[in-house]
């Protein structure tokens, strides 16, 4: 694969999982009644998910950015972590609950490996 070719299908990769996280942080950082039945749900209290919304979109925000990738994608599959605990300890169906926050990790690194030379240097 080109040079070319292989940042542009890592820019549409983390592209696509910066889209869903943020949407996944703005809605946690609106009160609506979603949000507040899925907190409930995993047994947390509603009034974290404004923290989580927080977090969550801080570390979006770092790993869009050029210069900060790298630890945005070290900080997202932390949080993401959080969110395979919290499914896992709530009995939540394994490939499609527990393990959705590992695919996403996997789309946030194979986005950025793609896309940053530095990375793909690391690795080799």
């Amino acid at each position: 694969m080109t040079n070319r070719k292989s940042i542009i299908i890592g820019l549409v990769l983390s592209g696509l999982a910066a889209l869903f996280l943020g949407f996944d942080a703005l809605m946690k950082l609106v009160d609506i009644a979603p949000v507040r039945e899925g907190m409930a749900t995993v047994g947390f209290p509603a009034d974290l998910a404004r923290i989580l919304g927080a977090v969550l979109l801080a570390c979006v925000a770092l790993y869009i950015n050029a210069r900060t990738a790298v630890l945005g994608a070290v900080l997202l599959p932390g949080y993401l972590g959080g969110a395979v605990a919290t499914h896992a300890r709530i009995g939540d169906p394994l490939f499609s609950h527990v393990l959705a926050p590992v695919y996403m990790g996997v789309l946030i690194w194979g986005g950025l490996y793609l896309r940053d030379d530095r990375v793909r240097a690391l690795v080799r």
